[in-house]
């Protein structure tokens, strides 16, 4: 950010009556007259640029001080929502240029390019722009979210036609042996246009918050879909004949084998966006139409979520962060892939994390950098699993120890020894429930008086999508909703609900971001004492705590209180138990 300071604007601008900045922000009413006066004061004795400094003391944020400065200057605001976008401006930048930029290409007048811009004040790109399209820059403002919205729209048609005329060879195995193959696909692979529309697929999801990008393969055509909060959304298919370019493309990208289409692969694709750099763990397996590919994107970045902004009320947090403080023993985390199970598991390392404990995790992969703790990948093709890297941690002299996931008997016959010799030990299991977890790992072999003797507690968690703030809205109370949460909403038909509408900033689906729902299983005696006798999952539930609550009742206290919706905790919780409306 530019140009931040009080006196942004030249001493005869002043004189014309253009507006100090500080004024401007206190007429917007992102400020009030005492926090101007506090940057002002210090402002006087750092010298630093007024903006910088409201913004260092937290009084606004760069978004405030940027329309603030576009009004001071009077800079030509964009409405994008209806402003047409002419074709020929955008075919001026590439997409990754303006992605990286946050900018748009308007119109072109003569030679004038009209841009709109997230950041108008940002002079390096206005003039690194004018040098690439050799064209004047009339500089515009558009507000971050809304011009991305707009570019996403705009390039995402314009590379559709830009890659209609593609003419590429027609690849065909039986036409073909596999070296010529190979160097047809690699050929496919370096094209212009299709290294820029895979570019734009990954800024797209990136930019939409997936967690995943799947490539189907069909029939007749080739399905992109980003897995958005949980939910599959279908995007604009490139044409099918770009198939094996758009593959051929990823594989190189993840370091894959071109030529091989027949067996599954796996590989990493490092990334950079404009949000920095993104890894994505890249899997593919043949279909019956071509090789099906699925890029999970893992974002290094991301700065990690705290036990508090995780989604557990008070008393199951104070529950969980007790048996965090446990010398030794070992504590699950279960749910089905995708749940947040290692979100949580690195929520509770960081909050227990101090210079004087070793913590040792081997993880399938490594999906975020923890500091100060060693932290193992899994790398089967050289023989490090989780069992003999286990077996390796254990003799590092450990204080705490993480699992990325219990598999096999043997992993857990390690990790529960572990457990047993004075370590604390997390790990994480595939079950529908808290008290499953208990029967899985008997299932896999594990003696009872052993998992009885370490096992802490067990919390299991699914991810609810969360109610659109922007479009957020009272609606009727759901009967058959309410009949099938059951005696989770004895008092349901007096309380009022929420959903979303639907907006662009949800992209019309009424949800945007997720927060966890929880049930804690705290293992006590009884519970001990049921473990040794092999009791089933409902039998353990049975003698579970008397505060103990189910997973849907931590749902149904969401939607009370307007976070999610019953809908959503009904979608999530229907493997955790069967609805009462139907029994």
């Amino acid at each position: 950010m530019t140009e931040t300071n009080e006196h942004s604007v030249s001493p005869d601008e002043t004189r014309r009556g253009v507006e100090l900045l500080g004024q401007m922000l206190l007429k917007l009413g992102y400020l009030s007259d005492e926090q101007l006066s506090e940057g002002l004061a210090l402002q006087r004795q750092q010298s630093r640029r007024l903006g910088e400094l409201l913004c260092q003391l937290g009084h606004v944020d760069e978004q405030m001080v940027r329309e603030a400065m576009v009004k001071q200057v009077k800079l030509p605001e964009v409405d994008l929502e209806t402003f047409q976008i002419d074709p020929q401006a955008v075919a001026c930048l590439p997409a990754e240029v303006a992605f990286r930029h946050k900018v748009l290409p308007l119109a072109v007048h003569e030679r004038t390019l009209d841009l709109a811009m997230a950041d108008p004040f940002d002079r390096g790109v206005v003039e690194s722009l004018r040098v690439l399209t050799g064209m004047r820059i009339e500089r515009f403002y558009s507000p971050e979210a809304i011009l991305l919205d707009a570019a996403r729209k705009a390039y995402g048609s314009n590379v559709a036609r830009m890659i209609a005329d593609l003419d590429g060879p027609s690849v065909t195995a039986g036409e073909t042996n596999p070296e010529e193959l190979s160097l047809q696909l690699q050929e496919l692979a370096r094209e212009p246009s299709v290294v820029n529309l895979v570019n734009l697929i990954l800024v797209e999801a990136i930019e939409a918050r997936a967690s995943d990008v799947h490539v189907e393969p069909f029939e007749k055509d080739l399905k992109i879909k980003y897995r958005i909060d949980g939910v599959l959304h279908e995007m604009s298919p490139p044409p099918k004949r770009l198939q094996p370019a758009i593959i051929s493309r990823v594989k190189v990208m993840a370091g894959m084998n071109i030529a091989e289409r027949f067996v599954p692969q796996d590989g990493h694709i490092a990334f950079s966006s404009p949000h920095g750099k993104i890894d994505l763990r890249v899997a593919t397996v043949p279909t019956l139409f071509g090789e099906c590919v699925v890029m999970r994107i893992l974002d290094r970045s991301a700065a990690l979520i705290d036990l508090e902004h995780l989604g557990m009320d008070a008393a199951c947090r104070k529950q969980f962060s007790y048996l965090l403080q446990r010398p030794h023993g070992i504590l699950l985390v279960t749910g089905p892939t995708g749940s947040g199970k290692t979100t949580t598991l690195y929520a509770a390392l960081n909050r227990i994390f101090t210079p004087e404990k070793k913590i040792i995790t081997i993880e399938d992969p490594v999906e975020y950098q923890l500091d100060g703790v060693n932290q193992i990948p899994v790398n089967r093709k050289r023989g490090l699993t989780f069992a003999n890297g286990l077996r390796a941690i254990v003799r590092q002299d450990p204080d705490i120890i993480m699992i990325g996931e219990i598999r096999d008997r043997e992993t857990a016959d390690i990790a529960i020894r572990s457990a047993m010799t004075g370590h604390l030990v997390f790990s994480t299991l595939h079950t529908n429930d808290a008290a499953g977890a208990v029967t899985r790992l008997l299932d896999m072999g594990v003696e009872p008086f052993l998992l009885a003797s370490s096992l802490e507690g067990v919390l299991a968690q699914r991810l609810v999508r969360t109610i659109c703030p922007e479009c957020k809205a009272p609606c009727q109370t759901d009967e058959v909703a309410l009949q099938r949460m059951g005696s989770c909403a004895a008092n349901g038909k007096d309380v009022p609900f929420y959903h979303g509408e639907g907006c662009r900033s949800c992209r019309q689906t009424g949800y945007t971001g997720r927060s966890g729902i929880f049930e804690l299983l705290r293992v006590t005696a009884e519970v001990r004492n049921a473990i040794t006798q092999r009791a089933s999952a409902d039998q353990i539930a049975a003698v579970a705590p008397p505060d103990h609550q189910p997973m849907r009742q931590d749902g149904y206290r969401k939607a009370v209180e307007g976070i999610t919706t019953l809908e959503e905790v009904l979608r999530v919780t229907q493997d955790t138990q069967v609805d009462e409306a139907i029994m």
